[in-house]
């Protein structure tokens, strides 16, 4: 006789209402729903138990509007979960390539459980390594960790001495780019919203150096400070005025990742670029990234950012809230710079 299928209470964080230039936990709310731990029988399926979310800007544009940002992924449907990347426990599963037991990270919900029904589930990598902290792989080993590695040492090829810059420095990506960098001999120099994150980029990052945006009237004079001679290779994440100022200070031939544009999330009119000329000018590569691009270079990426971890050759700084309610407000801390690192929920424990 079949074992009858257990049915638990699943919590939930959905979306309420779009947003309208900063987010507000009001925006989001948390409901209560059933799953059954157990799929029907024939079911392909994957059933997860979420571990760690990782509360990522991305968010904020996919909880606009819909048709508000043109080029960007559809917006998430009021009523249902969030969506974002995290660490699971497969719980049980109707696929060949899944058993119950094992860790994955990849997209899911803001949920205690979530249902897979894609086929194949796209976009899940399984866990392999369990002797690093599992939170991890919502950054240094998850999609923060591939972006990093994509755009700065797939997408370019970044060589000793180069005078490299890295904005919005103390989140996930550009932490890492800046302790690659350091690695392979550059000069690095990163910006950030406080004298606390300043101070930590120097002390506890090894960056040469840094500067508070916040206290700095004009990016551009503060850019020629750090960089006389100009920058070869920029990670931006902040876009509008930094970028704008960035490309002001680029050498000829520089190169410019753009992975974010955390300063016009919330804008309803996003600001315009007025230094677009000195691409011309500088011969400037200016490339878009996004880290599933790099995917396929995932296992080689491993075996190259384990070791540095556990010879402590990488510092990663993360930033851990408890439980599934405190979602909201880690995601709204984002764009207030609240968080000091890689901001991770804990939801729940393998």
């Amino acid at each position: 006789m079949a074992m009858e299928a257990k049915e638990v209470s699943n919590k939930q964080i959905v979306l309420r209402d779009y947003v309208n230039k900063f987010p507000k936990e009001s925006d989001m709310e948390l409901k209560i729903t059933k799953v059954n731990l157990k799929l029907p029988e024939g079911s392909d399926a994957v059933l997860l138990k979420n571990l760690y979310l990782s509360i990522d800007p991305f968010i904020r544009i996919r909880i606009s509007k819909p048709s508000t940002r043109p080029g960007f992924s559809e917006s998430y449907k009021l009523g249902l979960p969030i969506r974002g990347f995290g660490v699971a426990e497969v719980v049980d599963s109707g696929h060949p390539e899944f058993k119950k037991g094992d860790l994955v990270w990849g997209m899911t919900s803001w949920e205690e459980y979530t249902l897979i029904t894609s086929v194949p589930p796209e976009g899940f990598f399984k866990i392999e390594h369990t002797d690093v902290p599992l939170s991890y792989y919502t950054g240094i080993l998850g999609m923060p960790g591939m972006t990093a590695y994509g755009g700065f040492l797939q997408l370019y090829t970044p060589k000793k001495g180069d005078r490299v810059f890295v904005s919005a420095a103390f989140g996930p990506v550009s932490q890492l780019v800046g302790q690659f960098a350091k690695l392979m001999g550059c000069y690095v120099v990163g910006s950030a919203g406080s004298s606390q994150k300043v101070d930590l980029l120097k002390n506890k990052l090894g960056f040469d150096d840094a500067f508070n945006y916040k206290e700095e009237p004009k990016l551009d004079a503060a850019l020629k400070r750090y960089f006389p001679g100009g920058i070869d290779i920029c990670i931006e994440n902040v876009g509008g005025k930094m970028l704008d100022a960035v490309i002001l200070n680029m050498k000829v031939h520089g190169q410019i990742a753009v992975c974010g544009m955390i300063s016009q999330y919330n804008l309803e009119q996003l600001e315009c670029l007025q230094n677009l000329f000195c691409l011309i000018m500088n011969r400037i590569r200016l490339d878009g990234l996004i880290a599933s691009d790099y995917y396929h270079l995932y296992p080689k990426y491993l075996e190259m950012v384990l070791p540095l971890i556990k010879e402590g050759k990488i510092v990663y700084a993360e930033d851990t809230v408890e439980g599934l309610e405190s979602a909201p407000a880690a995601l709204v801390g984002l764009f207030s710079g609240r968080n000091l690192g890689k901001q991770v929920v804990v939801v729940g424990r393998p």
